[in-house]
Formats: structure tokens, sequence, C-alpha cells
């Protein structure tokens, strides 16, 4: 049984091989920019309840989205071909879009949900999250169906490589479209992968698969220190790319 490591301001992360069974690494220090990139450049992320001590996960295995995999649900794609079609229309009812609504989108990923008492999306990591935002990290996309936000997804994006954190909807198929949005956009800017963290059903369904630590490792150092792409804020459209005018 790996024994868990406490470390402080000043201590560095340890590396993930030193993780439990059920990927617990380390505990303690504090959610800043800084240790955040460290955190995510080892492949390790912070994972805790309100009260508690931060603590540090590397779970073995690793669920990973393969753009390429991505499963799109025949519902889903007849609503993004409907997207399509009327994107550049300046009444287009839904529009998704990228850095428009950060805060929004992180805020409501932390509310209530029917299968879960509570959430680990406390102020603390919303105001973490928030600044590596602001630091040019951290990313959100939004749907828009009428002007209203129906849903979105948030995550963080290092060198070639992008990991989700969380998404929202609040309309059907809101967060997916979300989601499709993001992996064109992604794959536009020959971004292959997006972490996942942890194995879920749901992420399962989407065409994520569970991989060894060890590999994702491998595949993060070859990723995660080339240079980012670049990433305004702006409308996502069908292509990838960022509308003119966005």
């Amino acid at each position: 049984m790996a024994r868990l490591i406490w470390i402080d301001e000043q201590t560095p992360l340890p590396t993930p091989d030193h993780a439990s069974a059920d990927g617990l690494l380390a505990a303690g220090g504090s959610l800043t920019v800084a240790r955040l990139e460290e955190a995510y450049r080892k492949g390790i992320f912070p994972w805790f309840n309100e009260g508690e001590p931060v603590l540090w996960w590397s779970p073995d295995p690793r669920m990973i989205l393969a753009c390429e995999d991505f499963r799109v649900s025949h519902s889903l794609a007849k609503k993004l071909r409907q997207v399509a079609r009327n994107e550049c229309a300046p009444d287009a009812p839904i529009r998704i879009t990228t850095d428009t609504a950060f805060e929004r989108v992180i805020a409501a990923c932390a509310g209530p949900r029917a299968t879960q008492p509570g959430t680990w999306i406390s102020p603390a990591m919303q105001s973490a999250y928030l600044a590596w935002h602001y630091a040019g990290t951290a990313h959100s996309v939004e749907t828009w169906i009428d002007g209203e936000l129906a849903g979105g997804v948030y995550g963080v994006n290092l060198g070639s490589f992008f990991f989700g954190e969380s998404m929202f909807s609040r309309s059907s198929n809101a967060s997916k479209l979300a989601l499709a949005y993001l992996v064109r956009f992604l794959q536009a800017r020959g971004i292959r992968h997006i972490d996942c963290q942890q194995q879920t059903s749901h992420l399962a369904s989407l065409g994520a698969m569970p991989m060894p630590r060890s590999a994702f490792q491998t595949l993060l150092a070859g990723t995660v220190h080339n240079t980012a792409p670049p990433w305004s804020v702006g409308q996502i459209l069908h292509s990838g790319a960022l509308a003119r005018n966005g």
C-alpha cells in the first residue's frame, strides 16, 4: 500500500508512479496557477471536497478521448447539421462559442445534479481555474440557444494536449454540442487527445477509452511541451475555425 505524501508550498509534486491503487498521490499545498501547471504537466490533477486539504490524483488507467474516436449519435448528428446550416445567419438560434463566458460555465458545472449530492468544483476550485483562464490556459466552450447559455464544457490546454474538466447542460444535447465543436476546434489546431481523467459509462459512450497510466504519461510527455495553439474568443464554426467576426 502506497504511503500518502504530504506537500507544502515549496515541495514539488511527486511523480505519478508513487500513487496508491486508487490514484491518490499527494495531499496539501494550494491551488496556485504555478502549482496547477506543474501538476498537469506531470499528469496530475486536484480533486477533493470542500473542507478537505487539496488532494492530488493520477489514476491508472486514465480515461482518454482520441478526437478521431468521438462518437456522434444520430440525434446529435442531426442537430449538428442543423447548427451548421444556420451558423452564419445573424439570427441563428444556436451558436457555439469559446471563452465568452468561462466564469458562468464553471459555475454551472458546479451546480447541483440529480446524480450527485454535492460538487468537487468548490468556490476555491472555481477561483483557481478562473485565474488560470485569465492566464490564458483554461478555456471554455459555450452553447447558446436563443441567446441563453444552455450548455458548455471547460478544460485546460497545455502544449498540444487538452484536459477536459467538466460540462453541463440545461437543454437536450447542449453539452454534447459544445463537446463536438470543441473536438473540431482542437483537431483544426493539431490537438488529437482529450484527457477525461476517470472512467465513466457516459464518457465511454462518447468514445473515450481507458489507457494505462504509463501509456498516458508517454503520450503526455510527447505533447505537453509543444507550443500551444492560439486560442481566441469567438464563435466556433462547423469546420473548427473561428468566425471572422468572432
